[in-house]
């Protein structure tokens, strides 16, 4: 399930080996991914429910931290949806699109 900002949920079905990003957009999920997944940016901040974060089977790599520590409402358990890869045990798996707030106006 993934939550947006309006605490509306949406339940999808996800293709393993696919990212949650696309994962959204092929759902119609309003999750920006300005950078089409080049990790050049945080538009597609995503937070992981705390119960899954350790379930995702891969850490943050620095550059994605890097990118992490732009996004608007941080969380331990944030991760960039370009970066998460759907696998075989993400049955069930929650995470919530933070509210977005611009970083320049």
């Amino acid at each position: 399930a993934v939550v947006s900002t309006q605490s509306t949920g949406f339940i999808v079905d996800a293709k393993i080996g696919e990212n949650l990003m696309k994962v959204a957009h092929q759902h119609d999920i309003d999750l920006e991914g300005a950078c089409e997944g080049t990790l050049s940016c945080c538009t597609c901040h995503l937070v992981v429910h705390p119960d899954w974060y350790d379930q995702l089977g891969s850490e943050p790599c620095e550059d994605e931290l890097d990118m992490l520590d732009m996004a608007y409402g941080l969380t331990d358990t944030s991760r960039l949806g370009c970066q998460v890869v759907v696998r075989e045990n993400f049955e069930g798996l929650v995470v919530r699109i933070p509210p977005y707030e611009p970083q320049y106006t």
